[in-house]
């Protein structure tokens, strides 16, 4: 009785001196955010707007002139660079003939188009079908070469430096890079060569996504918003304004000196192609972002292989943030606009702000308020400044303008790992390094979908989807809300009791396709 009499006595004692200032203060912090965020995106919500009405176009900037054997009837094919395509793979069963049939389907002279297939699969059923694969393209003529490695020591990174060791390689001027889920179109090397054949201060001529089942689900839609925007704003923005921006890590074309005048692949994270295109960037070259050049490709459609990328999307930026930045202060090649655009808006902003205030202040910040009402948040932070970033994030995706509302929740719930994984790759903790490649589905959902006792076996083993965090972030912010319906006066329930249910949704498993078991 007297230690329950004494607790309410605690709190009291405890609440004045040291909750209400360090809640203050925590406020402060991430309203401060808040507005870096609402800037970062208001620039380049005008920089966008002046690109499209100057025309800022790459072909308005560069010369591209097609590149074809009529220049020079003498040297028929040899009028063409030589290109090296990498295709790096791990238990792709899914989708490599996708990607093998796409790029032996280039239009390129044959004689100057060399392919890898790096297969680092561990099935050995697999890593024969990948390699049967190519020994029937190579039947048809294709220069194509099949390769293993003993282990998987820098996993992608290791893979594209390995393929880089072979002596032909030194007869090829630019290198292509697609994942085993992206299937460029005949045209594709016509539309980019000539950006790198004719500006040689150019290293880099990155293409854009296009994502074959942006409709499979709720799931896939919110991922088509959040990286239309990415590709349609960002990239746009920083490839017109500074000639710089973080390198997919696929369907782009890199000059091979350019690579190795930077160091080559290196694989000290999970970003090996942002850390490439940084070091490119330091070394003084430019590149070229072509948003009209789309390669299709696949977006991951279970919650599992989505919260994996996730984690390494955000870990990797926050640890290569960690470990570059003396190096990006120190540098003598660049101007210092150049230098605080990769400090402050590519890494800063974009990288690490931009998922910790998400999940700090709206999961966390803002509902304890309610428990403590001396200390205020003012309606243009929690309403005013997060609505106008929503609306400026939506014109990347205008046909899916009415699931912002789902897009907001869903982007809150994912804050939770992002958030984690980028304290991870700041302090780089145990998992900073973690590298688990994106499940791709290709046709095997439709496949599975049929066999309806597998459907009820996956029911049987509903246990398994679960997610716990995701069910106590929702646990707590359910109990704000009603506290808030109670003792609040902020009407901040409406937002708690929606955002409770995304968590409570995610957290038991239903987002993303289901995938039946066998």
């Amino acid at each position: 009785m007297d230690a329950a009499v004494g607790l309410p006595d605690a709190w009291s004692q405890v609440r004045a001196p040291v909750i209400v200032p360090l809640l203050k203060l925590a406020v402060a912090v991430c309203l401060l955010m808040s507005v870096l965020l609402f800037l970062e995106r208001l620039y380049m919500a005008v920089v966008i707007v002046g690109v499209k009405l100057l025309g800022r176009r790459p072909e308005r900037r560069y010369k591209c002139d097609p590149i074809c054997e009529d220049d020079d009837p003498e040297l028929g094919s040899a009028a063409f660079p030589v290109v090296l395509v990498q295709i790096p793979m791990f238990n792709e069963r899914e989708v490599y003939q996708l990607s093998i049939g796409a790029v032996c389907g280039l239009s390129w002279p044959s004689d100057r188009l060399v392919v890898q297939v790096l297969d680092d699969s561990t099935d050995p059923l697999i890593k024969e079908m990948v390699r049967m694969e190519c020994e029937r393209w190579a039947h048809k003529g294709i220069n194509i070469t099949y390769q293993i490695r003993e282990d998987r020591k820098g996993y992608k990174a290791g893979a594209l430096k390995a393929g880089m060791k072979h002596g032909y390689v030194r007869e090829c001027e630019y290198m292509v890079i697609f994942d085993a889920d992206f299937q460029p179109d005949p045209d594709f090397l016509h539309r980019t060569i000539p950006y790198l054949h004719h500006n040689p201060e150019i290293a880099l001529v990155q293409a854009r996504w296009r994502f074959v089942n942006a409709d499979e689900c709720l799931m896939t839609r919110m991922q088509e918003m959040s990286l239309d925007y990415h590709f349609k704003v960002e990239q746009e923005v920083s490839s017109s304004v500074c000639a710089f921006f973080g390198f997919n890590g696929t369907a782009g074309v890199w000059r091979i000196s350019a690579v190795n005048e930077a160091g080559g692949w290196k694989d000290r994270t999970t970003v090996e192609d942002m850390d490439l295109a940084i070091r490119a960037s330091l070394k003084g070259w430019k590149f070229v972002y072509l948003g009209d050049v789309q390669v299709k490709s696949e977006l991951p459609s279970t919650f599992k292989a989505f919260r994996f990328q996730q984690h390494r999307w955000s870990c990797g930026p926050a640890n290569l943030f960690r470990k570059m930045l003396v190096e990006i202060v120190t540098n003598k090649k660049v101007t210092i606009w150049k230098k605080f655009h990769v400090i402050y808006n590519f890494f800063l902003v974009r990288k690490i702000v931009a998922h910790i205030v998400t999940f700090t202040f709206y999961c966390i910040i803002i509902p304890t308020t309610i428990f403590v009402p001396e200390v205020h948040i003012p309606k243009w932070g929690c309403v005013y400044i997060p609505t106008i970033i929503t609306l400026l994030n939506s014109v990347g995706t205008p046909r899916s303008f009415h699931l912002l509302f789902f897009w907001i929740l869903f982007e809150n719930v994912m804050s939770l790992h992002r958030t984690k994984a980028t304290l991870i790759g700041l302090l780089e903790a145990g998992r900073a390094n973690e590298w688990v490649v994106t499940e791709k589905l290709g046709s095997a959902m439709k496949m599975k979908s049929a066999n309806k006792a597998s459907a009820r076996k996956s029911f049987m083993r509903m246990w398994e989807r679960l997610n716990v965090p995701e069910l106590g972030v929702g646990a707590f912010l359910f109990s704000c809300g009603w506290y808030d319906v109670a003792f609040g006066k902020d009407n901040f329930f409406i937002y708690l009791f929606f955002q409770s249910m995304a968590f409570f949704v995610v957290g038991v498993g239903y987002v993303g396709t289901i995938v039946p078991q066998s």
